[in-house]
C-alpha cells in the first residue's frame, strides 16, 4: 500500500476535511446555524487550546463582539454596553457583590482576553470557540464549566445557537454566537428590587439561565404540536407531496431537538447532585426542577415524534386509498366499455356473410345493445354499493 509523505497534506486538503466535518455536525444537527469566523474549525493534529486558534491574535472588527455587563446587589443594579475594550477598563464597583458578563458574538481573541482575565482553562475557551459541542459540565477548582444549546423559533425555522458558560464565586460569563436570547424575563427579575434573583447567591442566576433555556422548549414543542394537527387534517383532506415533506421536516427537527435534550438533561441532573460550593444547597433544590423539566420536555418530543411517524404511515395509507379509487373508478370505465368493444368488434369483422348486416334495422338495434349493456352493468354495479354509495 503506498505511503503518502505529510507535505502532500496540503491546506487545501485540510480546508477539505474541515468543511466535510463540519457537513457531518450539521446532519447530526449540532452544528450552528450561522457563518463562523475565524478559528473554528480545528485542522488534524493542530495542538489543542485556544492560544493556537487562527485570529487569536488579531482584534475583531468593530461590532463584531458586544459585550454587556450587569453588577448589582441586594440594593442596587447598573446595567452597561458596549466593545470589548470598555468592558476591560471598567471595574466592578464596591457595592456590587455580583456581576453577570454576556459576550454576544465569538471571537478568538475577545474569548482569549476573557481567558486571562479571569484564569479560565484553555480547552475551555477553546470549547467556547467549537460551536459543534454537546451540552455538557465540567466542574474546576474555581469555576464550574457549561455548555448549553439555546434553540428558539425564528417564523417557521428551528434556529439554535451554543450557549457557553462560566459559574465563578461572584461571576458569571455567558457566550453567545447570535444577538436575542430567551433570557429576557431574567433581565426584568433582575431590575425588580427585593427578587431572589437579587438575594440569592449567583448560582441562582446560573440556575435562572439553565432553567430559560431549557423552559424555552416548551413554547417550541407547543407549536410543533399544532403544526402536527394542521398536518393531519391535511393529510386527510388533500395528501400530496408537500405534506409528506412537511412531515418528514418536522421529524428531522423533532431529533434535533432530542440530541439536544437527552445532554442537557444530564447536565441539570449533574449540576443537582454536584457538591461544589460554587452551588449553594439552596440551589440544588431548584436544579432538580430543572432535571424534571427536561424529563418532561423529552416525553413530549418522544410524543411528537411518534405522532409524526403516525402521521407519515397516515399519508401512506390515504394515498394508497386515493389510488385505489383511482383505480376502482378507471376500472368501473372499463367494464362499461369492454363488452360494447366485444359486440363492436364481431360486427366490425371482414366477413362478407354476416346476416345482421344486411337488415334495415341492424344499426338501431346494434345501439340498443350497447345501452342495454350499459345499462344493466350500471344497476349492477350499484346494488352491490361500487358506485353510487359511500
Amino acid at each position: 500500500m503506498p505511503q503518502i509523505s505529510p507535505s502532500k497534506l496540503t491546506a487545501d486538503s485540510l480546508k477539505k476535511v474541515g468543511a466535510a466535518s463540519q457537513w457531518l455536525m450539521s446532519s447530526l444537527g449540532f452544528a450552528p446555524s450561522n457563518e463562523q469566523g475565524p478559528g473554528t474549525v480545528v485542522q488534524p493534529g493542530q495542538s489543542p487550546g485556544i492560544e493556537n486558534m487562527e485570529g487569536v491574535n488579531q482584534a475583531p472588527e468593530p461590532e463584531t463582539v458586544r459585550v454587556q455587563w450587569c453588577d448589582y446587589s441586594e440594593t442596587k443594579i447598573e446595567w452597561h454596553e458596549g466593545e470589548m475594550d470598555e468592558f476591560h477598563v471598567s471595574k466592578r464597583p464596591v457595592w456590587a457583590g455580583q456581576r453577570w458578563v454576556n459576550v454576544t458574538g465569538l471571537h478568538p481573541h475577545a474569548v482569549n482576553q476573557l481567558r486571562q482575565k479571569y484564569q479560565f482553562h484553555t480547552l475551555a475557551a477553546e470549547d467556547v470557540m467549537l460551536t459543534s459541542q454537546r451540552p455538557k459540565t465540567e466542574v474546576f477548582d474555581r469555576y464550574i464549566f457549561t455548555v448549553l444549546r439555546m434553540m428558539r423559533m425564528e417564523g417557521e425555522h428551528l434556529v439554535q445557537e451554543q450557549v457557553s458558560m462560566f459559574l465563578f464565586e461572584k461571576t458569571i460569563i455567558t457566550f453567545q454566537e447570535l444577538p436575542g436570547d430567551v433570557w429576557g424575563p431574567i433581565r426584568e427579575r433582575l431590575n425588580r428590587g427585593g427578587a431572589r434573583l437579587r438575594t440569592y447567591p449567583i448560582s441562582y442566576l446560573f440556575y435562572a439561565q439553565l432553567d430559560a433555556v431549557v423552559d424555552h422548549f416548551f413554547p417550541i414543542l407547543e407549536s410543533y404540536g399544532q403544526k402536527l394537527e394542521d398536518l393531519e387534517e391535511q393529510v386527510l383532506d388533500d395528501p400530496g407531496p408537500k405534506v409528506q415533506q412537511a412531515i418528514h421536516g418536522i421529524k428531522r427537527e423533532l431529533s434535533i431537538l432530542r440530541r439536544v435534550m437527552w445532554p442537557l438533561r444530564e447536565v441539570a441532573n449533574e449540576l443537582h447532585r454536584s457538591e461544589n460550593s460554587l452551588v449553594s444547597s439552596e440551589v440544588r433544590t431548584f436544579l432538580r426542577d430543572v432535571y424534571d423539566h427536561a424529563l418532561q420536555i423529552i416525553e413530549i418530543v418522544e410524543m411528537h415524534r411518534e405522532q409524526a411517524g403516525s402521521l407519515n404511515d397516515l399519508y401512506m395509507s390515504a394515498v394508497g386509498n386515493r389510488m385505489n379509487e383511482i383505480m376502482k373508478v378507471l376500472t368501473i370505465m372499463a367494464s362499461f366499455f369492454i363488452p360494447i368493444t366485444f359486440v363492436a368488434g364481431v360486427y366490425g369483422m371482414n366477413f362478407e356473410h354476416i346476416p345482421e348486416l344486411g337488415w334495415h334495422y341492424s344499426y338501431f338495434v346494434f345501439w340498443g345493445v350497447c345501452l342495454s349493456i350499459v345499462t344493466g352493468l350500471g344497476v349492477f354495479f350499484w346494488r352491490r354499493g361500487w358506485i353510487g354509495k359511500k
